[in-house]
């Protein structure tokens, strides 16, 4: 199974076979390399193929992390969380998380882009190489992280033989002409250190091909071999010089330059430094777009990350930028390499090269719009939360969930905008609970906390705003299993919207109070205070996920209480109605529940299926809580159709996840009912030994195998120990009085449901 989050290379990697040897060589012998160089030499793009080389080292455990489009350097350990592909739902901090998932692992965790982040970059680093000894990291920067023990790798620009292939491969996949053929060598080509402009690193100084097979160039070779000369050989001056071919020659682009360096250098023959020589070629690249073109490329600086062609539209778009001229625009700067497609889950979405974004952000700063620019880049994301959020309680629930994922850095930035001005602190706190379902349903409770305390800190005077980020907050801090921050925030949200009137974030306070009591076994009063949230929901005309959310939990109460059939009728209203609506993460909880009823039955086979969809749905989603109690209950279902060694495989299995969930099953004996019952007949079954050994199997199953085990299904009766199907029983027998609550909730008025209000 690939470990591994790099991303595939969109055209063919010339050259640099010295350097790719170099830095292979260090990777073996060093665990901390940092790969530098001016920007646009070519860093990341050698980092990553040496990674991809190395990844049958590291069991294709390899990763990566991008920070370049971070600001906050308090995001640096949950981006590295990210990469790593982790979801963490305890109260730990990012780095204690990493610490305990690298710690044991052997892994290449490449992060790219952290110069501007060193501070808190470095210290980080230092620390995870100090208790991860099967760790090594890979960075890239345009500078060193100064850490003990770092080897630093300088990238140099390309030698004259790479320099010409990369320009001319990448001008004949731009559609320049291409006639003219190099010349064949009789001795190995002379490097341009030979030449009065600054030299071509040695190593990859290395003999154009032979006169047989002699490489298609745009133009004549002496002057291709300028224009190399002359961009100094950094691959992303020659990449926008390439783009340029198709419509000037390589004599006219000669002369362009050469009036920008004589500029430049005052009409003298002194050199540039390769940094300038890289600015002049952007400067260059930037004189030869068209009025709108420039324009697009300074607006498109505020984006940090991938962007989509409607973001652009909203955010870019104006009297001097017509919206339906924009994506001709898109396809003038790609065509020119200044912008890179990417393909996602989410669709097609476009991104700056970071050199390419930093200069047009000076240009935007320059024509006095960058505020202007970066609220409007907020108003678009604060508008697509508020449309994902919508649109959560709807057919499009996968969707949102890769919409949002891919938006993130460019929430972040609009988070970040909010909390810098003291007058929008109303929007920080309405955008980190509109964006609740993707702390809660997408598995980001540790950063969602981190976004919503930032918010609450602050005073907004716009009180429908900070009760709304006020119930998300207890909601968070409930999955966490913090009671002491979760009452706080709740009890806080009840008062206001009490004082307030607003009967809405009083229901959701409420409900949440009752999710609380409901994990903290007080069953009784988590049914008193989900059914009064129901009722409550229901006269307001609320429905949504959230309101289902609280039908199933009505359930559980119901269930735990001894009143399957109560239970089961709730649950099958709630999966008609995400049935109806196409909602999908609501209805995981709902065949949880109805998956416990079944095992009550004996109905195994229906458990089994009710459940390998609530584990399918919950891991798409990323959902630990319902994931892992869905296995703990599949691990009761395997026991008890006499399959106990699997089943000790499941329960070990959940131990990891448990650990990043955090209180195991909520230090709750109901929740814990099933894995206790489990635990006991699979090892009366086994014997201690035995029940052991698999057991540790489990826990050494990562999160994807554990779950490709569980949804394995039953394994064949031939190798199923002799432990015959067990007769199921109820953890309570206990069955309290009907509360009202468990009628279908009522529509909205608008009929769009109303995950928007409160």
């Amino acid at each position: 199974m690939r470990r591994s989050n790099l991303p595939a290379e969109l055209n063919r990697f010339v050259g640099r076979a010295a350097e790719q040897a170099a830095l292979t060589a260090l990777l073996e012998t060093s665990r901390l390399v940092t790969v530098v160089g001016v920007g646009g030499v070519g860093k990341t793009r050698l980092a990553l193929r040496a990674a991809a080389g190395a990844q049958k080292r590291y069991g294709d455990d390899v990763r990566l992390a991008d920070l370049a489009p971070l600001r906050d350097p308090d995001l640096v350990a949950y981006a590295l969380v990210e990469a790593l592909g982790l979801t963490d739902h305890t109260l730990r901090a990012p780095r204690e998380v990493l610490v305990e998932h690298l710690a044991e692992r052997r892994l290449l965790l490449v992060v790219d882009g952290f110069e501007h982040l060193v501070e808190s970059c470095a210290p980080l680093v230092r620390d995870l190489l100090a208790h991860a000894p099967g760790l090594t990291v890979l960075a890239v920067g345009r500078r060193a992280l100064r850490v003990a023990g770092e080897r630093v790798f300088t990238l140099a620009p390309m030698g004259e033989a790479d320099a010409v292939t990369l320009l001319a491969e990448r001008a004949a996949e731009a559609g320049a002409p291409m006639t003219a053929s190099a010349p064949a060598p009789t001795a190995p080509a002379p490097s341009f250190a030979s030449a009065s402009a600054p030299s071509f690193p040695a190593p990859s100084a290395r003999p154009l091909p032979a006169a047989s097979e002699p490489p298609l160039l745009p133009g004549p070779w002496e002057a291709v071999r300028e224009l190399c000369l002359r961009l100094d050989g950094i691959p992303l001056a020659l990449e926008l010089a390439a783009g340029r071919l198709p419509l000037l020659s390589v004599e006219q682009m000669l002369c362009r330059l050469d009036d920008r360096f004589r500029l430049l250098t005052d009409g003298g023959r002194g050199t540039l430094p390769r940094h300038q020589t890289l600015r002049t070629a952007i400067g260059w690249s930037h004189e030869l777009c068209t009025a709108e073109e420039r324009l697009l490329w300074a607006r498109l600086s505020v984006f940090a990350g991938p962007f989509d062609l409607e973001a652009v539209e909203y955010v870019c778009g104006g009297p001097e930028l017509p919206p339906e001229h924009i994506l001709d625009l898109l396809g003038g700067l790609l065509a020119q390499s200044l912008l890179a497609r990417e393909d996602g889950p989410a669709g097609p979405a476009y991104r700056l090269l970071d050199t390419v974004a930093a200069y047009g952000a000076e240009w935007l700063a320059a024509l006095g719009d960058t505020e202007r620019m970066r609220r409007r880049h907020r108003d678009w994301y604060m508008g697509l939360a508020t449309w994902c959020e919508l649109e959560w309680f709807s057919p499009r629930q996968g969707e949102v969930a890769a919409r949002t994922e891919a938006a993130l850095p460019n929430l972040r930035a609009a988070l970040d905008l909010c909390l810098e001005l003291p007058e929008d602190a109303h929007l920080a706190q309405h955008l980190a609970g509109t964006l609740w379902f993707a702390w809660v349903g997408c598995g980001r409770l540790s950063e969602g906390r981190h976004w919503l305390e930032r918010a609450l800190a602050l005073e907004s005077g716009h009180e429908e705003a900070r009760l709304k980020a006020l119930w998300v907050l207890g909601y968070v801090a409930v999955l966490q299993g913090d009671g002491t921050a979760a009452v706080a925030a709740l009890h806080e949200c009840g008062e206001r919207a009490r004082s307030s009137g607003n009967a809405l974030a009083e229901a959701y306070a409420t409900h949440r109070m009752g999710c609380l009591a409901l994990l903290s076994d007080d069953v009784p009063r988590a049914e008193e205070l989900i059914g009064r949230a129901l009722d409550a929901y229901r006269e307001l005309g609320e429905l949504n996920s959230n309101v289902l959310m609280g039908q199933v939990e009505l359930a559980m109460t119901r269930a735990f209480q001894g009143d399957l059939e109560g239970a089961v009728a709730i649950c099958r209203e709630v999966r008609e109605i995400c049935e109806e609506r196409g909602e999908r993460w609501t209805r995981a909880y709902a065949l949880y529940v109805l998956g416990f009823s079944a095992w009550t039955r004996g109905a195994y086979e229906e458990a089994r299926e009710l459940l390998d969809e609530c584990v399918s749905i919950n891991h798409a989603f990323r959902d630990l809580v319902g994931l892992v109690l869905a296995v703990e209950l599949l691990a009761l279902v395997t026991v008890s159709e006499g399959d106990a060694a699997e089943a000790a495989v499941l329960q070990g299995a959940t131990v990891p996840v448990w650990d990043t969930v955090g209180i195991r099953l909520f230090g709750s004996a109901t929740f814990g009912g099933p894995r206790a019952l489990c635990e006991q007949r699979a090892g009366e079954a086994l014997g201690p030994e035995a029940y052991s050994v698999a057991f540790r199997e489990g826990e050494g199953l990562s999160l994807d195998a554990a779950v490709e085990r569980a949804l394995a299904g039953r394994r064949d009766p031939a190798v199923v120990g002799p432990t015959g199907p067990a007769a199921p029983r109820p953890f309570r027998t206990a069955r309290s009085a009907s509360v009202p609550g468990t009628r279908k909730p009522a529509g909205s008025p608008t009929g769009k449901g109303g995950e928007a209000a409160g």
